[in-house]
């Protein structure tokens, strides 16, 4: 088991007495959709305010909501296609929302260039699930690149825990930039019934190099994967040792949540 794996098995201990608990009060999953981005929402006012920390622990809670109203549905035989509708509009006013926080904060901050990056990462993460939602409804699916959702919201409450808010926004804005590039380019391909995977990769190892690059920007593995592994530790390694001041973070005025316990320990 990947490591990535292993914290997605630890964490569902918890999460399954919670959607245990929902089960037997028999709250409906669309309830908990409907106040997963309420307290989003709380986490979006945070951002504006400059306090990381608390829109952080304010998330992981209202995603919680967000990911046992599917567990809930399955559990008390009330799936139905509007509940899905229902999620999925959601969520699109929980990402938007927290953006928005974001870039306000910026904005307050008179730093033009960061709303600008906060803004291309809202638009291109938006697009990221229209270019998949629009490409299924012609192809049968289209389920590549790297930057889906559960990694944004992930990515957004490492940021605000270990105050480098800024590199995470680069990092999802250079990801979701080529995760749309690689759903256009799938769907293109699908709909020629041609492979995905151009012919001039070969198999030999002199193409090995070029290979790696591919597949890292042409991105197909599933998640809990050693290649998944590898791409967190690439993504994590560019966001905290990448000096704040060399990318002109505005926001970096603390050391954040790991930071904070670091200096305990030491």
């Amino acid at each position: 088991m990947t490591f990535t794996g292993v914290i997605g098995a630890a964490c569902m201990f918890p999460l399954r007495v919670i959607i245990g608990a929902c089960v037997a009060l028999r709250i409906h999953p669309n309830v908990l959709t409907l106040v997963g981005v309420i307290i989003n929402f709380a986490a979006a006012w945070q951002f504006a305010q400059g306090d990381f920390l608390a829109a952080g622990f304010i998330m992981t809670g209202g995603n919680i909501f967000d990911f046992i109203d599917g567990k809930v549905a399955e559990a008390t035989d009330t799936k139905s296609e509007f509940g899905g509708f229902w999620d999925s509009v959601m969520d699109r006013f929980s990402d938007l929302s927290l953006f928005v926080g974001v870039i306000y904060l910026y904005s307050e901050l008179d730093s033009t260039f960061y709303v600008m990056v906060a803004a291309l990462a809202l638009i291109f993460s938006v697009m990221t699930s229209y270019a998949r939602a629009r490409a299924e409804s012609i192809i049968e699916r289209c389920k590549v690149g790297f930057m889906e959702r559960p990694e944004r919201i992930v990515l957004v409450m490492i940021g605000a825990f270990t105050n480098r808010m800024a590199g995470i926004l680069w990092v999802i804005l250079v990801l979701s930039v080529v995760t749309v590039l690689d759903r256009i380019y799938f769907t293109w391909r699908a709909l020629k019934s041609q492979e995905a995977s151009p012919a001039w990769l070969g198999k030999s190892l002199f193409t090995l190099p070029l290979r790696a690059i591919w597949h890292a920007l042409y991105w197909t593995f599933d998640r809990a994967t050693w290649q998944y592994d590898l791409m967190v530790i690439a993504i994590l390694s560019f966001v905290w040792l990448t000096p704040p001041a060399l990318i002109g973070d505005p926001t970096a005025t603390g050391p954040g949540l790991i930071g904070i316990v670091l200096e305990q320990i030491r």
